[in-house]
């Protein structure tokens, strides 16, 4: 079940965080995985290395996926390395919280850029391939935030917000090419990106879980292997929420 041999898969934002765990999860079930990097070069490698050892395939590929020419480098590099590209997951971003009053012009626009103009990039250049292998899969990672809204973070979901209507555009302008596009939600996951949040906003969200435990990269990783599947391929256009509750 989940066979993805003789896929392969681009992860953009891959060496850290979820992207890291949803690039082994992907090459657990057979799929040959580019990972893509901006600046964290020796944690892609170390990703690399154990992925190979473990007897998957695996690149690294450097770009900044909120630049035109570096996300058609990427997709270029990919189809170079690994043959082709069926599946793209959109995991690359990051926030920069504070309270609306005191946030600046450019605090929303490079969260704009990373979280929703970076997914359009790399769709975009991504689609080529997938078409011309009349076979694909894109994951959008985007956030509870983006449904619930989250004070301080005004930019962050309004940009993970603007995934789920990019997310569905693309399920009905590529449904007849026998390429989906699906959202997968997360909610708090503890990561690089969130284990500065402080304790008292941390407990806060426990109280309000249904599940009695945080949620971890590989909740999340498990629906991503399931939207990249076989399995999976009658779902499209849809918004999975894996935040244990949160977001009800």
């Amino acid at each position: 079940m989940f066979d993805l041999t003789g896929r392969v898969a681009l992860v953009t934002g891959g060496s850290r965080g979820i992207g890291r765990e949803i690039c082994t999860r992907l090459a657990e079930h057979g799929a040959a995985v580019a990972i893509n990097y901006n600046k964290s070069k020796a944690e892609a490698e170390d990703l690399y290395r154990k992925i190979t050892a473990a007897g998957g395939k695996a690149v690294t590929i450097q770009a900044d996926v909120r630049v035109p020419e570096d996300t058609e480098r990427l997709v270029e590099e990919t189809v170079s390395q690994l043959g082709k590209l069926d599946i793209l997951v959109n995991n690359a971003g990051f926030n920069r919280d504070t309270l609306i009053l005191r946030m600046s012009l450019a605090d929303w626009d490079e969260v704009m850029e990373m979280n929703l103009r970076a997914v359009f990039l790399c769709t975009k250049a991504a689609l080529r391939p997938m078409m011309k292998g009349r076979w694909g899969r894109i994951v959008n990672i985007g956030s509870v935030s983006g449904i619930a809204g989250n004070a301080g973070q005004a930019n962050y979901a309004a940009a993970k917000s603007g995934l789920v209507g990019f997310t569905r555009a693309v399920a009905r302008e590529m449904g007849s090419r026998n390429i989906t596009s699906n959202l997968v939600m997360p909610g708090l996951v503890i990561t690089e990106l969130t284990k500065d949040i402080r304790k008292e906003i941390v407990e806060g969200v426990k109280q309000r879980l249904m599940i009695d435990r945080m949620g971890t990269p590989t909740d999340v990783a498990a629906c991503v292997v399931f939207f990249a599947s076989e399995e999976g391929g009658y779902a499209t256009g849809q918004v999975l929420s894996v935040d244990g509750g949160l977001g009800i």
